[in-house]
């Protein structure tokens, strides 16, 4: 079955009619570590490695679903929050760039070729070694791949509004789904949970579209016992800063880009080396982060 981002508990819902609930519970298990966020605040070398990923990963992005790198992006972020990166190896960032979009494609049943998307390198990494640096992103992320991103709160926002007519409704959750894919490169969102940024996504779409309702969406959406006003403001006006308030022309020219080209692409030449391989099991026991640092260094080019 593939996996919707805006229903990522689809096999609850059979036993359970309303999972709002559990998503808001546990939408902090689906985020990188605080430390991570402080982390690309302090280190230029940390949030350099971010910034070339996300850019290297657009290469490839143009003719995928968008959903597809946004969910990379974010197994990507808990990956490198949780585990340290190994320094001087720099075909590491190609390896975890093509690793998690292939993860992210299998998740929503997209076809994508890892072969295709190497072509043109020195050297590419073989089927084996993308294999064994999946497997350390499942053991990290602990086989939570059915992630909790803003997309899985849209639905149950604009409910609380009094909107009523489709056409309008559905405009108003395209141009937050815009604004959310657009966000990518923004590290200050990284801190705010998912159910906040798609609060403020709606809110920033309703005062674009439909600045005469969005006072009437705001109430409601601060009524709402999950919201934390606080937070709420302050993600609100980190979106709002990053999209700018006149921002209707970018929005009329918004769905000609990818949501991954807002970075330039930085064409890097990597050194590679011999690749080892390792048996492929889903219950491999759990590792510490030196030892899974260790066994990224480990997988090398063939």
């Amino acid at each position: 079955m593939e996996f919707e981002l805006e229903d990522p508990l689809t096999s609850f819902q059979d036993h359970q009619s309303d999972t709002h609930p559990i998503l808001f519970a546990s939408e902090s298990d689906h985020m990188p570590s605080q430390n991570f966020l402080t982390s690309l605040k302090t280190s230029d070398s940390l949030a350099s490695f971010r910034r070339e990923a996300i850019s290297y990963m657009s290469q490839f992005s143009s003719n995928l679903d968008p959903f597809v790198p946004y969910l990379a992006v974010n197994y990507m972020d808990r990956f490198v929050s949780k585990q340290e990166i190994p320094q001087g190896k720099p075909w590491v960032l190609r390896l975890l760039v093509v690793s998690s979009l292939s993860l992210a494609a299998k998740m929503k049943n997209t076809p994508f070729s890892v072969s295709d998307c190497q072509r043109g390198e020195g050297n590419i990494f073989d089927a084996q070694a993308i294999n064994k640096m999946e497997l350390l992103i499942l053991d990290a992320l602990d086989w939570r791949m059915r992630s909790i991103t803003p997309f899985s709160f849209l639905d149950f926002f604009i409910s609380l509004s009094k909107f009523q007519d489709p056409t309008l409704i559905q405009a108003l959750k395209h141009r937050a789904s815009e604004l959310i894919l657009h966000s990518l490169n923004e590290i200050k969102l990284l801190e705010y949970k998912p159910s906040m940024i798609a609060a403020s996504a709606l809110l920033s779409a309703s005062h674009q579209l439909f600045p005469l309702q969005f006072p009437s969406f705001n109430a409601s959406i601060l009524s709402c016992a999950h919201v934390n006003k606080e937070n709420l403001m302050k993600c609100f006006n980190v979106l709002q800063g990053m999209v700018g308030y006149d921002s209707m022309l970018d929005y009329a020219v918004s769905s000609t880009r990818t949501p991954l080209s807002l970075l330039d692409c930085h064409c890097t030449k990597w050194e590679c080396n011999n690749s080892t391989v390792g048996p492929e099991k889903r219950d491999i026991k759990r590792r510490k982060s030196n030892g899974v640092c260790f066994q990224i260094s480990q997988i090398q080019q063939s």
